[in-house]
């Protein structure tokens, strides 16, 4: 075992304050990481206070984790000591169901293991990235690749890169495609850019006017302000997909009639209350569809990674120190940041 300084919640109602955690000895299959960066992820604040009422307290949030290899254990065959990985939103899952054997370990019919406050060797809490260091079996680290100039940027890859790569991938967002993106946060930014890379002619949605600059520059081809209904009607019927990355609770139904014939909307935004049920009659004479997604697999995630490293493409940060964490949740909460808080781990040091 081995001590790391962090950072947690010690209920749901106190900050998040300096805290030690123990750290388990490398296994003969585990990565050892020095913690560079670690994004901050909306899920992190639901998680620490306990929003989602399965919080297991002291709780070190985290799960977008970029860093170095300072050890690897002797069954260890992709990683060596000096080489850049990243830790996403799990660390473990059974292994033996269908989803696990497909790749899906997000689906893992026994639940997969989070980063944080998940279970672990027989029932103690995982602790996430908001700390020095962590230990990972191989088979849950992924490889950074080409993206050493914007270390800072590759952390929410790991979570707000993989949750609309996925979706954007299987509902196949290309050439030819017409793609909405509802909603430009930590999730959105990250979704119009990977759309624009992946080909597909973008149509950004956004409540705010002062946003249509900032998308168009990300790689939007057209932007429109979902409040204005004269904008909304010009879009009627004319998507192939919507990926809508909103997180709070919001009509569904003036963006399905947005979608062709069976199109499809996929929500990855997780409110804390549901959204307004839709109007049957918006699917059925369409034969629409409103679909969910859920992070992605590992080797979904290292395709990824990699993709955007082919292209270039990072996320678009602010770089805060680990004592600014809980001023960056209140931000976080009124919108005040473009696109994802990054924490810079020396400053935990």
């Amino acid at each position: 075992m081995s001590r790391a300084k962090a950072y947690a919640a010690l209920n749901a109602h106190s900050e998040l304050v300096p805290y030690e955690i123990e750290r388990r000895t490398p296994g003969p299959d585990d990565v050892q990481i020095q913690i560079l960066y670690c994004g901050v992820c909306h899920s992190d604040l639901h998680t620490a206070r306990n929003e989602w009422r399965n919080t297991l307290y002291p709780s070190v949030p985290g799960h977008e984790i970029v860093g170095r290899v300072v050890a690897v254990g002797e069954q260890v065959r992709n990683f060596k000591v000096g080489d850049l990985a990243g830790v996403g939103c799990m660390v473990d899952s059974c292994g033996h169901c269908p989803s696990c054997h497909d790749g899906e370990e997000q689906f893992c019919d026994h639940g997969f293991t989070g980063t944080y406050n998940g279970p672990l060797h027989g029932g103690e809490n995982t602790y996430g990235g908001y700390a020095q260091s962590i230990v990972v079996k191989e088979s849950f680290v992924l490889h950074i690749r080409h993206h050493e100039k914007d270390l800072a940027g590759v952390a929410p890859l790991l979570c707000a890169g993989i949750t609309t790569y996925s979706p954007l991938s299987r509902w196949g967002a290309g050439p030819g495609k017409k793609v909405g993106i509802v909603g430009l946060g930590g999730l959105g930014h990250m979704a119009v850019k990977i759309a624009h890379a992946m080909g597909a002619h973008v149509v950004l949605f956004t409540t705010s006017a002062g946003k249509i600059d900032d998308g168009k520059c990300l790689g939007a081809d057209e932007v429109c302000v979902s409040t204005d209904p004269e904008q909304m009607a010009r879009h009627a019927g004319q998507l192939d997909f919507i990926l809508n990355t909103v997180a709070a609770p919001h009509a569904l139904d003036p963006y399905v009639e947005l979608l062709k014939r069976d199109g499809t909307m996929t929500l990855v935004g997780a409110p804390a209350e549901s959204h307004p049920a839709p109007n049957v009659f918006g699917l059925i004479l369409k034969r629409r569809r409103i679909a969910g997604s859920l992070i992605g697999g590992i080797r979904e995630t290292q395709e990824m990674l990699d993709f955007c490293a082919e292209h270039g493409i990072t996320s678009d940060i602010e770089q805060i120190p680990m004592a600014y964490i809980n001023t960056a949740y209140e931000r976080m909460l009124k919108s005040d940041v473009r696109y994802r808080f990054v924490i810079d781990m020396a400053s935990l040091a």
